[in-house]
């Protein structure tokens, strides 16, 4: 087995999300050698629930445009984008020149939403987001697969056509596991690793059985200023069937990130040590 993949989390919200903070933390992240950067989706914030954020968030995919613009080899993902969001060739057409111009650096993690007020605004039945999803789940897979799509009885090339990035779908399980099976390459689930082992377990065996590659990607904790209490809860991620971890941390300046970049960076050189 292959070293455990370490990304981080970046704010695209609030007073953290301005150019400048981002991209020092890109850059600095980039030259680390940090394997990955994710960003959260939000469209539209109700004053009464925009406490830490004032309702202030980027849009992820031209964001993570514009991230991909300003670095070398980090890959850059969402964690997750709301797919009931937005219309589906749009989003598929978006992703394509992502992962084209970033030369094959996207990492698509996907949900089907939560919060109410973001339905409303946008007039979009929150009942219906399961199915809007896969509907879109199964569009995406359809452009990436084919140079001549079909939608409403109209043909059209679908370029530039580069590999399909990663699908992660986020959520629960059952419902998430059985998306993830059939439309992504792994699961995205959000939570304490005792609360999860369980279900990754189950996941994992269901992936096993039908050939799927079965990835797990959640979110992991860092425990700054302690390497090897750091080092022991990555070892029991990975032997919980975890194959790439997310750390976010609280900062108000760039500079905040620092210590834990290097620590992620001791963590990869000596999972890579360690498990290749």
């Amino acid at each position: 087995m292959t070293a455990m993949k370490i990304g981080i989390s970046i704010r695209v919200m609030g007073s953290q999300s301005t150019p400048e903070i981002i991209q020092s933390i890109l850059e600095s992240a980039d030259q680390a050698g940090i394997e990955s950067a994710w960003i959260v989706d939000h469209i539209a914030i109700p004053p009464d629930d925009s406490e830490g954020s004032e309702g202030r968030y980027l849009d992820p995919l031209s964001t993570l445009a514009w991230m991909a613009g300003r670095t070398k080899s980090i890959k850059v993902g969402t964690s997750v984008l709301v797919l009931p969001y937005r219309p589906a060739l749009p989003t598929a057409k978006t992703l394509a020149t992502i992962q084209e111009l970033s030369g094959g650096r996207l990492l698509l993690g996907v949900g089907i939403g939560w919060m109410d007020p973001e339905f409303k605004a946008l007039g979009i039945d929150r009942r219906q987001r399961g199915q809007i999803s896969d509907e879109t789940l199964r569009f995406i897979h359809k452009c990436f697969d084919n140079d001549v799509v079909e939608t409403n009885n109209q043909p059209f090339l679908f370029r530039p056509r580069p590999e399909r990035p990663p699908i992660y779908v986020g959520g629960s399980a059952p419902h998430a596991q059985e998306r993830a099976l059939k439309y992504g390459d792994g699961w995205l689930p959000m939570g304490r690793l005792e609360k999860l082992q369980p279900a990754i377990a189950e996941f994992k065996n269901r992936a096993s059985e039908v050939g799927h590659p079965g990835e797990v990607v959640t979110f992991m904790p860092l425990e700054e200023g302690d390497l090897e209490v750091s080092k022991d809860r990555l070892l029991a991620y990975r032997e919980a069937g975890v194959t790439r971890v997310i750390v976010g941390r609280a900062y108000e300046k760039a500079e905040d990130w620092l210590p834990a970049i290097d620590m992620i960076q001791e963590l990869t050189s000596w999972g890579a040590s360690t498990w290749n």
